[in-house]
């Protein structure tokens, strides 16, 4: 079903958002050590978010 597929890639979206802004944080703080394992994090939900997001759009074309 194309909802639930979008609704997978918008958790992952907002899994990398919340581990991009906490990486921001910690660096801005000067604990880069956390901020790089908070980027990589992100990094990794990012690379989720986008494989979600083509199969979401995937299912979306296929209900057409």
């Amino acid at each position: 079903m194309p909802k639930d597929a979008h609704n997978k890639a918008a958790e992952h979206h907002e899994n990398a958002a919340k581990s991009h802004r906490s990486a921001a944080e910690h660096h801005g703080k000067g604990d880069h050590e956390s901020g790089k394992k908070h980027s990589a994090t992100a990094h990794e939900h990012s690379a989720r978010a986008h494989e979600a997001s083509k199969t979401a759009h995937e299912k979306s074309q296929q209900q057409k």
